[in-house]
């Protein structure tokens, strides 16, 4: 009998966590291990969904190992282990301890990055070992945790990159450009041109690591995605919008982190301009480092036209998306080169309208008006923002044909089953034969 081929993903997000990295390794494991218990027919379409097994890997061909650290959000209140190994849906969940800081309190964030990264390695070396490392950015230095099992461990190795490390820290000056953040980036390009494959979510990521010296044959796009049987447009009787109170009001939605990526100072900052729009609501729905910053900035304002929520549980994920009339896509210039933020697929499954803050030339911008999405306006003008929104909000029909061609978009480009095919074709590209 065939001995199965052992994957190992390291990431510190996982199921439960709420955040994006977490629910997208999730479905990208149980989708591999064929432990999702999802339908291989369109909850939308109707037609046939193309699944791994039809792209050349039997989900009893795979032995799937996750090494994770614990949740930062848990909305469901799912029961899990802490530390030690379970087994949910096909995938071996290797969960090991680490410290717990707030988020906001930057040297406690640093001590839960180095006590993971310590953690991870110590069970990484005890680890049957893996045929295939798969290892992502959460934290940023996890890479190298990678490049030390392809070395001593003899496995193949894939760099996931949901974000480019120390690049984004520089860039928005958190860390200083010196000696030290030149040594962590050279080492971890070190890595990047070593392994076997290196899988970024957009051409401007690609392009990005190609002149940081990784071989552009070894580069390969995969987009991040959304279950569009799971997502889908909630636009009549909407419940979210019911339980909140806002009916009848037009809502600019931003859902996901409230982090240092998205420069949602200009946010607030645009809903001052409209403060007098009574008719026009502001919803920040999720969390981040930037969360107490930016309701002192709403307080400081004054402003009664902006309210915040807590993440909702991915069950509700339908209501709560389809819930706006229009949604928020921020990123800010300085790293638009560096990620492709995820909450843009979710928007277009819930067949809603968008405004991208970006700018011109990066990749989000331009599938914005390629398919008329909806419109961009560049970062750091909160005017130009606002200008927008009104335009918007005086135009119901040309928003429901947005939020058709978003749907539409999600259904044939990004839909779940169709991305991580894309993801198995670059796992066989590696696997041993």
């Amino acid at each position: 009998m065939q001995r199965r081929t052992r994957l190992l993903f390291l990431n510190r997000s996982y199921w439960p966590d709420a955040e994006a990295t977490g629910q997208l390794l999730t479905e990208l494991c149980e989708g591999l291990a064929g432990g999702d218990h999802k339908s291989d027919v369109s909850a939308t379409t109707g037609e046939p969904q193309t699944t791994n097994h039809e792209r050349g890997i039997p989900p009893s061909r795979l032995a799937i190992t996750v090494l994770c650290g614990q949740p930062n959000a848990n909305p469901t209140g799912a029961a899990y282990r802490r530390w030690g190994r379970e087994v949910r849906h096909g995938v071996t969940i290797h969960r090991v301890w680490h410290t717990q800081f707030a988020k906001g309190f930057l040297p406690g964030r640093a001590v839960n990055y180095i006590s993971f990264l310590l953690t991870s390695l110590w069970a990484a070396c005890w680890t049957q070992r893996p045929d295939v490392v798969v290892v992502e950015t959460d934290p940023p230095l996890l890479s190298l945790i990678g490049g030390l099992l392809q070395r001593w461990r003899g496995a193949q190795l894939i760099v996931y990159l949901q974000d480019i490390h120390p690049d984004i820290a520089v860039a928005l000056g958190k860390l200083r450009a010196n000696w030290l953040t030149r040594l962590l980036r050279r080492r971890l390009f070190a890595v990047y041109c070593r392994a076997d494959r290196v899988v970024v979510l957009s051409r401007d990521m690609r392009q990005h690591v190609i002149a940081g010296g990784v071989s552009a044959e070894r580069v390969v796009i995969v987009p991040n995605w959304i279950d569009v049987s799971v997502v889908y447009p909630i636009k009549q009787a909407n419940v979210f919008r019911q339980r909140h109170g806002i009916e009848g009001r037009f809502l600019v939605m931003y859902s996901g982190n409230l982090g240092l990526c998205q420069r949602l100072e200009d946010v607030i900052a645009a809903a001052e301009v409209l403060r007098a729009r009574t008719d026009i609501l502001f919803l920040l729905v999720g969390a981040g480092v930037l969360q107490r910053q930016l309701e002192a900035q709403v307080a400081r304002l004054s402003l009664a036209n902006v309210r915040f929520l807590p993440y909702e549980p991915k069950s509700r994920l339908a209501e709560s998306l389809s819930a706006a009339d229009v949604h928020l896509v921020p990123l800010d210039a300085r790293v638009a080169a560096c990620l492709m933020p995820s909450k843009f697929y979710g928007v277009l499954a819930s067949g809603s309208p968008l405004i991208a803050v970006a700018p011109e030339a990066c990749e989000l911008a331009q599938l914005a008006r390629e398919h008329g999405l909806g419109l961009v306006v560049p970062p750091g003008d909160p005017a130009a923002l606002a200008a927008a929104i009104e335009r918007l909000a005086s135009q119901p029909a040309e928003l429901f044909e947005m939020g058709r061609r978003a749907r539409r978009l999600a259904e044939r480009q990004f839909d779940r089953r169709t991305v991580t095919a894309r993801f198995a074709d670059v796992l066989n590209s590696v696997l041993p034969s």
